[in-house]
């Protein structure tokens, strides 16, 4: 087995496949481009001049990073010679939407061997990627037929959109709106991305979790906490966050620490590294508690005034006396009786006792302290429950709605929001978590609203029928247990048909029956809005590129449309382009406080910045809580959530979903244990297993691309005295494996993890090999391995939370 799997690996990194139309795609080679300098900003110098006889096009990209950077292509006879982006910031200091390394491989993934340059029409098992080519005629007729079968024999509710990024455009989701022009559809609520979170900020604050205070706060504190927030790398780009990161981490007089198993690439120049175990930032925060509240360090005036549920003074009326307050918790009075010290939080976090009153007492003298929060940490079994406690710690010492201060969320909402194309309302009432879909397809008969989220009815009639997956590999290589989807999607009888839209034949597309091929934005006319505290709008024309039979997503769903019968009401007489310019004058008249330019000189200059900061969350709240009350059950801040219990009364939990001394799920900001089956290391599985972003992908986009691969190569993290201990040195090849699945890739050891804490970068393509009777990995994707289900409260995805044990493969 060991050495037909190193073998496997060293032939699959010698030779890539050219497709060949019926078996898999090979990966992309493209040479770098250089950045240039350019200036196309309102009010900001001109445009840097293209070479001689060259002209410009400005394009975007279209990730789902939150930069939505601006691509400069300078073009000679048709074809793209060179593409950059503009410059960082223009001469009075403005920051511009620059690139990072992966925008500018767009021109590489439009020239890819592994587009998709027409429809196809499945001819083997779901999976295999067995397709034949098919007419653009064809590909309507089945997929519309197929679509209005699903809808007469099961309803409107028997089909799904399932999760994707969408290609992030004014114009992205043209299927929301062909299906409500058609009756609707069963919609889905959460993302990949924050579910946790989000139903953490709705409990605390009424608010959605990326309402903190703009980063620019940041630079007014003297005490910076970062919870698992890596912005250099996942809110990369000139105008995002990580530009903004990298200035205050040489700022002078600010104290930042980021918290965190990884000591990752934005702890820089002045930042602190404070390494925890994965899974256990509430029991440090509670601990924190506890040493400010022994100080008397806990700002009481403001507990009292603006918050529920830190004491009993401050209990709903129906739950005084019954120790279930925050401070009851910590105390060890209530719930669980066990104080919160620093010495208990030792044994769960891996931080010295002494180090965490040391923090408590940096807290507490911090004359503005500015927390807030990556979706890391929250992304796991327990993370709804971490995430409210680092929304709480600000709260402890009243440092939240004050110049300088944030409130524990991520801050990155501030960007200019523009008009989109709109879906109209969809007359289907129920929805679903996003993270149940394959459950949804395997048994939705039985998915209720105790048992599975259901929302907007008590239950689902049937299983999803039709589903329709436009720019998304979420059916399997970014959701958990890849192997399982794998099993679900495989069955026919199950989902009847499904409708896939993509660029390239990413893993989740192989289960598609009829594959639609879409052009990238950049080959076409876009617009996208971006970045952080400077936003932009960034409007694009087409680029040059070689073009076989793709088309834009609108357009496949105004063809649907047209076969269903329903092209009017879709398209209301206008054009893709049309529908971007009436977007925009939207947005110009929406929120005329921008100053947005006319839509003409848009396109002129490409790029259009605007200033969206300086903002302070819960600013209004705090200096007047009575006129501007926030949105949860009291008007308060709830470090007590009486609407958790309520919302939740009835609901099936299992093990290890709450606190032990409960049967409903924790009312408080507590640290409960992940789940022992799959999060506790054992004997079996002695190590944690993490994921986290890196430099390579944006999820799982670029995955293919080989230049971006050999810069950034899929490895695992391992502590080196975990290493040892196994006989595994530096570039091994190991397997990690536990009961979802096996991956082979190489071991990178280091002291930049804490020990008994493996990691694996999310997003790397799935590549799955028979090797002795076993389905090995080799692409590297941490899906294999994450465990499928869901999160107590949010129903979200805890794909950090996992065990796994790595072996050296030994050559035979």
């Amino acid at each position: 087995m060991d050495s037909r799997c190193l073998q496997h690996a060293r032939n699959r990194e010698a030779s890539t496949k050219p497709y060949n139309g019926s078996q898999s795609f090979p990966n992309a080679r493209h040479s770098m481009s250089e950045p240039t300098t350019c200036i196309p900003a309102v009010n900001a110098s001109p445009a840097s001049a293209p070479p001689s006889g060259a002209r410009t096009i400005w394009n975007h990209c279209a990730a789902n990073c939150g930069g939505r950077c601006a691509l400069r292509f300078d073009i000679e006879a048709d074809r793209v010679t060179r593409v950059g982006s503009c410059a960082a910031e223009t001469p009075d200091g403005t920051p511009l939407p620059q690139a990072c390394v992966r925008g500018r491989r767009m021109l590489a993934w439009a020239e890819s061997p592994l587009r998709l340059k027409w429809p196809l029409k499945r001819t083997g098992p779901r999976g295999s990627g067995l397709y034949e080519r098919i007419t653009w005629d064809e590909a309507i007729d089945i997929a519309s037929s197929k679509l209005r079968d699903a809808i007469d024999r099961f309803g409107n509710d028997a089909v799904f959109i399932a999760y994707g990024t969408n290609a992030n455009c004014t114009t992205a989701r043209p299927f929301n709106r062909l299906m409500n022009c058609l009756g609707g559809y069963l919609s889905r609520y959460n993302d990949y991305s924050c579910a946790q979170a989000t139903w953490a900020a709705k409990y605390c604050f009424g608010m959605k979790p990326d309402d903190g205070s703009s980063f620019e706060q940041a630079f007014s504190a003297d005490l910076v906490i970062a919870f698992g927030a890596n912005p250099t790398v996942a809110n990369d780009g000139g105008a995002n966050i990580g530009a903004q990161w990298r200035r205050l981490a040489k700022q002078e007089g600010t104290r930042i620490i980021v918290i965190d198993p990884r000591k990752t690439e934005s702890i820089m120049n002045n930042v602190e590294w404070l390494p925890i175990t994965p899974g256990t930032d509430a029991a440090l925060v509670a601990a924190i508690a506890w040493e400010l509240i022994q100080k008397n360090a806990v700002d009481l005036d403001f507990l009292h005034a603006y918050c529920v549920g830190f004491d009993e003074a401050t209990m709903p009326e129906a739950f005084r006396g019954k120790h279930m307050s925050y401070h009851d918790y910590v105390t060890g009075e209530g719930y669980d009786r066990i104080a919160k010290t620093p010495e208990w939080a030792e044994g769960i976090c891996g931080i010295a006792a002494s180090d965490i009153r040391s923090l408590a007492h940096s807290i507490a003298d911090a004359r503005r302290l500015h927390v807030l929060s990556g979706w890391g940490p929250q992304r796991r079994s327990n993370g709804e429950w971490s995430a409210w406690a680092a929304m709480a710690l600000p709260c402890l010492v009243g440092h939240v709605g004050l110049e300088g201060t944030s409130n524990g969320l991520y801050p990155w909402h501030h960007r200019v929001l523009s008009s989109s194309l709109p879906a109209g309302r969809n007359p289907v009432a129920a929805s679903i978590p996003v993270f149940e879909t394959i459950h949804a397809i395997e048994h939705g008969e039985e998915m209720t609203s105790e048992n599975s989220g259901v929302r907007g009815a008590r239950r689902l009639e049937h299983g999803i029928k039709y589903l329709i997956n436009y720019a998304g590999n979420s059916l399997t290589n970014q959701h958990s247990d890849v192997r399982h989807s794998h099993e679900v999607l495989a069955d026919e009888s199950k989902c009847e048909f499904i409708l896939g839209i993509d660029t390239v034949m990413c893993d989740s597309l192989k289960y598609a029956d009829v594959i639609f091929p879409d052009l990238l934005r950049i080959e076409q006319q876009s617009q996208t809005s971006g970045g952080a505290d400077w936003g932009h709008i960034v409007t694009g024309q087409p680029v040059p590129t070689h073009r076989d039979e793709q088309k834009s997503a609108y357009e496949m769903a105004r063809l649907m449309a047209a076969s269903l019968g329903v092209e009017q009401e879709f398209t209301l007489g206008r054009t893709e382009g049309d529908w971007i310019r009436a977007l925009y004058d939207e947005t110009r008249e929406q929120q005329p406080e921008l100053g947005l330019p006319e839509f003409e000189e848009a396109q002129r200059v490409g790029i259009v910045s605007v200033w969206r900061g300086p903002h302070v969350a819960l600013k209004a709240f705090r200096e007047s809580p009575d006129e501007h009350p926030l949105a949860t059950a009291s008007g308060k801040i709830e470090l007590f959530s009486e609407a958790i219990l309520r919302d939740t009364a009835g609901w099936e939990l299992r093990e290890g979903d709450t606190l032990a001394c409960l049967s409903t799920l924790a009312p408080i900001p507590a640290y409960i244990p992940e789940w022992a089956d799959a999060g506790i290391p054992n004997a079996e599985m002695p190590l944690r297993l993490t994921g986290f972003h890196d430099r390579a992908r944006i999820h799982s986009s670029w995955g293919f691309d080989e230049k971006l691969k050999s810069m950034f190569p899929q490895v695992v993290w391992m502590n080196a005295n975990d290493a040892a201990k196994c006989g595994i040195a530096d570039g091994n090849r190991v397997l990690v494996r536990n009961h979802q699945g096996e991956v082979c890739l190489p071991a990178k050891l280091t002291s930049d993890i804490v020990e008994g804490t493996v990691a694996i970068s999310q997003g790397a393509w799935y590549d799955a090999q028979h090797i002795g009777g076993r389905e090995v990995d080799f692409g590297g994707c941490i899906n294999t391995l994450t465990v499928y289900r869901p999160s107590p409260l949010a129903k979200g995805n805890p794909q950090h939370t996992n065990i796994c044990r790595i072996t050296k493969l030994k050559a035979k």
